[in-house]
């Protein structure tokens, strides 16, 4: 049941009709929506990716087209040609963009027959992702994901003019290039032609836009496909979109206010709003400090005290062995909670305990008043100097984490952001940037007992550093700046190391023999004594930005066919096995572990 275009040819999108067009002909093709017979009048929803039309066979206008209207099933593909006209008295749809006027048609061609979908499409449907994956091509008809993928091109656009318009260039760089020991697991390529050797997927272009601001192009962006191969969740796929830029003899404002500015176009183009500029910034060490995370949600206020100095020598021993043991005791104000039950304070410290904090101690301050079980431990005096650090005030309860300053603070920043939610303290309809800077250069892998980057080893250290990288790594501050956006890294960078000199003592700092660092980073270390400008870059995270855009709790949502948590395709089976030809030419045999 098809029929040929023929003469017909689309004049309008489903959705772009209104009033100024009542009298029009016009011809729509789409999918069928749904169909309603009314007495023998056939009125059919027509769908495309600007929205819906209202079609109307009338046995009255055109009995021909009426009688092959019957067949019209939901999800059929169809060419209508009609005249626009208002709809009847009261039948005005105000919810619809079309909703005052439908088209009367006088010639219908069906196009291609459909089965019957195997979920509806539908804005919203009660169906498991797995099904929706499964057959993507349906899910992706469905109103909110055509919206999401029709916002990420206005957003890729966006950004590529403000780029192009700002004096960048975009110059591809190899999908095909090689492994190296930094960062997250390679996906590995087999050589047919080199046999036994592999080539990996570039986690980011970071190397190669380093080369090119060498090589002289002093301005660089890609939109591009980066691969890791990790464990996933809703906000990683093992392929993924970054927004990559570099410049030369640049530093970290230069970066951020071409960050920012790009920033408020994409926001501008996108959800039509104005975005503010410049961006706070807090130090990594700041950030911490004040809300236990590096990627703070700077939409409400609840802050974090550390109170370590004042109950370092107090009579409370659990609090007093901590700091002497070199642990922290800090403390989160959670305003104005004091009428919380002993259940939903358990509760709180069960989710502490998820981020393996040993316990939640806990004072509610009622008519200036403490009450706890660890109250008596404290003399006035430390609770007076408490209370004024941790701004407590009547009505507030005031809970303890006392552990290593990682635990201490990653437990209770996650706790302020589950109060957060959980109390409406944030406005959903807010976006606050913040750039957090000054992050450490390396961290201590206590699994591979050695020093790993935190950012990746090109990282410029902070030069009043440079001094402390042989005798106190780990007091090493970097150059690096990473933005997030209610509580998300969108997007990090830093400035580069353009010395050979300078990246030999940060790769010896990082352990590796000289012999290692050579036969990986070889080609770049040549490079860049051969007349590196100063440079630096950024990178966002174009899938993650989409979400937050979006309004979508999964990057799956803004991705055309995503993997599922186990990095499978459903729509295409992949990965699937290879046969035993291709195998052997490229000269792998498989074994079970």
């Amino acid at each position: 049941m098809s029929d040929n275009l023929g003469s017909m040819r689309r004049t309008h999108h489903c959705g772009e009709l209104g009033a100024d067009d009542i009298g029009k002909q016009v011809v729509l093709m789409g999918w069928v929506q749904r169909r309603r017979d009314h007495g023998g009048v056939i009125f059919v929803d027509l769908r495309d990716r600007e929205g819906l039309t209202q079609v109307v066979f009338n046995p009255d206008v055109n009995p021909q087209v009426h009688a092959k209207a019957h067949a019209i099933r939901s999800e059929f593909v169809l060419a209508v040609r009609g005249r626009v006209d208002p709809r009847p008295e009261g039948m005005v749809n105000p919810k619809l963009k079309t909703g005052a006027i439908e088209v009367m048609a006088s010639e219908l061609k069906i196009l291609n027959a459909a089965a019957t979908p195997p979920f509806l499409i539908e804005e919203s449907i009660e169906v498991s992702e797995n099904v929706r994956l499964s057959h993507r091509h349906q899910d992706l008809r469905r109103p909110k994901l055509q919206r999401n993928l029709i916002a990420r091109h206005h957003a890729a656009a966006a950004v590529r003019q403000y780029l192009n318009d700002s004096g960048f260039l975009d110059i591809e760089t190899p999908f095909l290039t090689r492994s190296t020991p930094e960062g997250a697991r390679d996906y590995l390529v087999p050589s047919r032609v080199n046999q036994g050797q592999f080539y990996a997927l570039p986690q980011s272009p970071q190397i190669f836009k380093q080369l090119l601001m060498i090589s002289g192009f002093d301005r660089y962006y890609q939109i591009v496909r980066c691969f890791r191969d990790e464990d996933l969740r809703a906000d990683r796929q093992p392929e993924f979109t970054q927004i990559d830029l570099e410049m030369s003899f640049a530093g970290e404002e230069d970066v951020m206010a071409v960050a920012e500015g790009m920033m408020a176009r994409m926001f501008q183009v996108v959800l039509g709003l104005s975005i503010p500029t410049p961006f706070p910034r807090l130090s990594y060490a700041e950030a911490l400090g004040r809300y236990g995370l590096d990627k703070p949600d700077t939409r409400f206020d609840l802050h974090l005290a550390d109170i370590s100095d004042i109950v370092a020598d107090s009579e409370f021993k659990v609090f007093a062995e901590v700091v002497k043991k070199g642990g922290v005791v800090k403390v989160l104000n959670a305003k104005g909670c004091i009428d919380m039950s002993r259940k939903e304070i358990d509760d709180l410290t069960a989710f502490a305990a998820v981020y393996r904090a040993k316990g939640l101690a806990w004072i509610k301050v009622r008519d200036g008043q403490w009450q706890s079980p660890i109250a008596k431990f404290f003399t006035e005096e430390k609770k007076t100097a408490m209370a004024k650090r941790a701004d407590m005030q009547p009505g507030d309860l005031i809970l303890f984490v006392a552990d290593q300053p990682q635990i201490a603070n990653e437990a209770l920043g996650q706790l302020r952001n589950h109060l957060g939610s959980r109390l409406g303290l944030i406005d959903e309809k807010t976006y606050n940037f913040i750039w957090i800077t000054h992050f450490p250069l390396m961290e201590y892998d206590e699994t591979e007992k050695r020093y790993q980057a935190l950012h990746h080893p090109f990282t410029a250290p902070l030069e009043e550093d440079y001094p402390l990288l042989e005798t106190d790594p780990l007091s090493v501050r970097s150059r690096a700046y990473d933005l997030v956006l209610n509580g998300a890294e969108v997007g990090g960078g830093s400035i580069r190391i353009h010395s050979r000199r300078l990246q030999e003592r940060v790769f010896q700092a990082l352990g590796l023999a000289a012999e290692e660092y050579e036969e990986k980073f070889g080609f770049l270390l040549s490079a860049l004594e051969s007349g590196a400008p100063p440079h630096g870059g950024i990178a966002f995270g174009f899938d993650r930005l989409m979400a937050i855009l979006c309004e979508e709790p999964s990057i799956r949502d803004v991705i055309a066919f995503p993997k599922t948590q186990k990095a499978a395709c459903l729509l295409t089976g992949a990965p699937s096995s290879a046969t035993g030809d291709q195998l052997n030419e490229l000269a792998i045999r498989l074994r079970k572990l």
